[in-house]
């Protein structure tokens, strides 16, 4: 029982730190990343498609985003799919692709992002602690009804926080290259 409640904890933790790794990606750094676009849903075909799924997305150099779609008449909702999403870059449509300039961030905006960056690291922390005491609470509720002894119970708590511990570094390992890539002019 110990063993799947482990394994359910290592799954939950390697969803945390995938899901801050998104997160991260779609930060908008002041380099172009096909990232911070690819999941802005466009209305196309009468239903909602992430980007990806409706258009070629490449970056040409470090300032522009290109988005070409496989179907010409999808140019104007993927524009206005841009417009309205929370990117906040306007998109220039010339006809065959539509691009996306990136400015420059300012310091200002960079100090931002890097609120930003803690905050989503602070989110990702707060789901391993929710997942490490759900675990936790399982050791104790199994050592009270006598499936666990002391000692057995004491090695799954040493076990579950060694987890713990490995991917908190994780989370601060990549908060702080995140941090470092924001700040870098």
């Amino acid at each position: 029982m110990m063993d799947s409640a482990m394994n359910q904890l290592k799954t939950d933790l390697d969803k945390v730190v995938s899901h801050l790794q998104d997160e991260y990606s779609r930060l908008q750094i002041g380099r172009a990343s096909a990232t911070l676009v690819e999941q802005v849903e466009v209305d196309v075909y009468g239903s909602k498609q992430p980007l990806k799924a409706v258009a070629s997305i490449s970056v040409p150099d470090a300032k522009t985003i290109q988005i070409q779609p496989w179907d010409k008449a999808n140019l104007g909702p993927i524009e206005k799919a841009i417009q309205v999403s929370d990117i906040n870059i306007a998109p220039v449509n010339d006809g065959v692709v539509v691009r996306l300039n990136i400015p420059p961030l300012t310091e200002e905006r960079r100090r931002d992002l890097t609120k930003v960056v803690h905050k989503l690291a602070e989110d990702a922390r707060i789901s391993v602690r929710t997942a490490r005491q759900k675990v936790h609470d399982e050791i104790k509720s199994q050592q009270k009804n006598g499936d666990l002894t002391e000692d057995d119970a004491k090695g799954a708590d040493k076990k579950l926080q060694e987890h713990v511990d490995k991917v908190n570094q994780t989370i601060e390992e990549m908060a702080k290259k995140k941090e470092t890539d924001v700040m870098t002019v």
